[in-house]
C-alpha cells in the first residue's frame, strides 16, 4: 500500500458523512493571558478593557477577552476535527454573544447539523450548523449559526 492509499489522520467529514440533527462536542480549552495578548496584538483590538490590568469593566469580574477570540478558538477546534480537508468555505455566520468570557475560563462547544443541501456542481453541499459555546460552569456564553460549503466524496 502506498502512502497515498492510507487513511488520513484528522480527516474531516465529507457532507455525505453527516446527518441532520447529528451533534458533536468539542474538547475544552482554557483561555489564557497569552491567548489574550497575542490575539489583541495581531488584530489591533487594543481596547482599554482588554489591555489595562485592573480596568474597571463595570459588571464584568475578571479580565474579559474579545468575543472574536472565543469564536476563533472554537472554530479552531471545528477546523482541526470536523472540516479539516473537507471544508471549502464559510458562507455565512450569524452570532449572538450571551455572556462574557474572561481569562481563566474554559470553553467548549456543541455543534449540531441543522441542514444539508447538495449543490448542483462538483458533489459539494451547503451545510448549516448551530454552535453553542459554554464555559466551565455550563453557562452558554455564545451561540452562532454557520453556513459552510463542504466537499463530497
Amino acid at each position: 500500500m502506498t502512502p497515498m492509499q492510507l487513511p488520513r489522520l484528522g480527516q474531516g467529514f465529507y457532507w455525505q458523512d453527516l446527518k441532520e440533527g447529528q451533534a458533536f462536542q468539542t474538547f475544552g480549552r482554557t483561555v489564557t493571558e497569552t491567548d489574550l495578548v497575542n490575539f489583541i496584538s495581531v488584530t489591533g483590538m487594543l481596547e482599554a478593557i482588554f489591555i489595562e490590568d485592573g480596568y474597571e469593566a463595570g459588571a464584568i469580574p475578571g479580565r474579559p477577552v474579545p468575543a472574536a477570540l472565543t469564536y476563533t478558538l472554537i472554530e479552531g477546534f471545528i477546523l482541526q476535527t470536523m472540516i479539516q480537508g473537507t471544508g471549502l468555505a464559510m458562507l455565512e455566520l450569524q452570532q449572538k454573544i450571551l455572556a462574557p468570557v474572561v481569562v481563566g475560563d474554559t470553553i467548549r462547544a456543541t455543534v449540531t447539523v441543522d441542514a444539508i443541501r447538495p449543490t448542483s456542481r462538483s458533489g459539494r453541499a451547503v451545510v448549516d450548523s448551530t454552535i453553542e459555546v459554554f464555559n466551565q460552569r455550563a453557562e452558554k456564553v455564545m451561540t452562532y449559526a454557520a453556513r459552510r460549503l463542504l466537499a463530497g466524496r
